[in-house]
């Protein structure tokens, strides 16, 4: 998922028809340029070479997704596509995490089973949770410092303060941060080989 302006103008995408590297790509309305979806980037045309900033996303079933926003609504031009919503999650997809030229990949399973993951992507500082069909991504700095996380019971709590923490929302609920939020770090699911394709020098996290 990507931000869609372009010099601060907001651009409209449709598909391209057509694979690169075995994915998806769009073109736009404004030059008819070809673009590759996993990089957000131009290949082909006038604009080739801008690149679209990233923006945290998931993929996650539908069940999952009602049950932690109930107010949602869908978009489908077909009632019967409803139905893809309830594929279930790949375990075997790495979450990538894309932020100022690092990429990182963890393996959704390591994450699930750590529970929640403090780690480093290049110079910054991440915070990942997942569980069931869910991740989340987060910068783990607030005011300037350093925050390291840990389970406890149902919750998520740092150790510097003790502040009690809402994963899904990256905010504090209790304690001294309480109001403090988590920046999300963009991110995306992927097959481990998929991801590689597009980003051959990431990292990848081992426990």
């Amino acid at each position: 998922m990507h931000d869609r302006r372009i010099d601060g103008e907001t651009e409209i995408f449709g598909n391209a028809g057509a694979l690169f590297m075995s994915a998806m790509t769009w073109f736009d309305h404004s030059t008819t340029s070809t673009w590759s979806q996993p990089w957000g980037r131009a290949i082909l045309g006038e604009r080739k070479g801008i690149e679209l900033f990233l923006l945290p996303s998931q993929i996650a079933t539908w069940s999952s997704w009602l049950e932690a926003h109930p107010e949602t609504l869908v978009m489908a031009n077909d009632t019967e596509l409803l139905g893809a919503f309830r594929q279930k999650f790949d375990p075997d997809f790495v979450i990538g995490l894309l932020l100022d030229g690092h990429a990182k990949a963890f393996p959704f399973k390591d994450v699930e089973a750590a529970g929640v993951v403090n780690d480093d992507l290049g110079p910054y500082p991440v915070l990942l949770w997942a569980q069931g069909e869910r991740f989340h991504a987060y910068l783990r700095i607030v005011d300037g410092r350093d925050l390291t996380f840990r389970i406890e019971g149902n919750g998520l709590i740092d150790e510097e303060t003790g502040s009690t923490w809402d994963i899904a929302r990256g905010r504090a609920v209790e304690g001294p941060l309480m109001g403090s939020v988590l920046q999300g770090v963009p991110s995306s699911s992927a097959y481990d080989w998929a991801w590689l394709d597009f980003y051959p020098a990431s990292d990848f996290y081992t426990p």
